[in-house]
């Protein structure tokens, strides 16, 4: 007598017995360009909290943009390293105070300055140090000042190498002040 070939049933199909494995979120640093305007320390109130709950680090980076001016008589264009020495010497001193102030002893935070086009260092400096989270505000330019400024969050969104998260200031945020 031949064996018969069992025939699965028309019911409900059966949960499989393999769970899923469940990968948590491994978040070790946090990277938050600041420029000092409220928006860029909005978005550091929305890292610590973050860097908290995963314990995280945050790097916060500032970034100064080179200083150079047209020249006249056809020298070409002429740069102000003093300028930016003052602007680096005076972002850091701003970045330890944000530290302490801000963020105190809730989580471990260092500072970081950088002289060249914020999109590229960010971005830049995030590859570098394996960075696993970026959160940036962005100002909500439209319209001309978008054109003429362009945006920096946009930037480093497309070519960033870990995930972004951009805030905006607005009505629907979930980390109070």
């Amino acid at each position: 007598m031949p064996k018969q070939k069992k025939v699965p049933s028309r019911s409900k199909p059966r949960a499989r017995t393999a769970a899923k494995t469940h990968v948590p979120i491994q978040l070790k640093r946090i990277l938050v360009p600041i420029d000092f305007s409220e928006h860029s320390k909005n978005a550091l109130k929305y890292a610590i909290p973050f860097a908290e709950q995963f314990r995280a680090s945050i790097d916060l980076l500032y970034v100064v943009e080179p200083t150079i001016y047209p020249s006249d008589f056809s020298f070409g264009q002429i740069g102000f390293p003093n300028v930016e020495e003052e602007l680096r010497a005076r972002g850091a001193q701003e970045l330890d105070a944000l530290i302490k102030n801000a963020i105190g002893t809730r989580v471990s935070a260092k500072r970081v300055v950088r002289t060249g086009k914020p999109f590229y260092e960010i971005n830049e400096y995030a590859a570098e140090e394996r960075i696993n989270l970026i959160i940036i505000a962005t100002h909500g330019h439209s319209g001309v000042e978008h054109i003429l400024f362009g945006s920096t969050a946009e930037k480093v969104v497309r070519k960033a190498p870990c995930p972004v998260l951009v805030v905006r200031k607005g009505e629907r945020e979930f980390v109070r002040s």
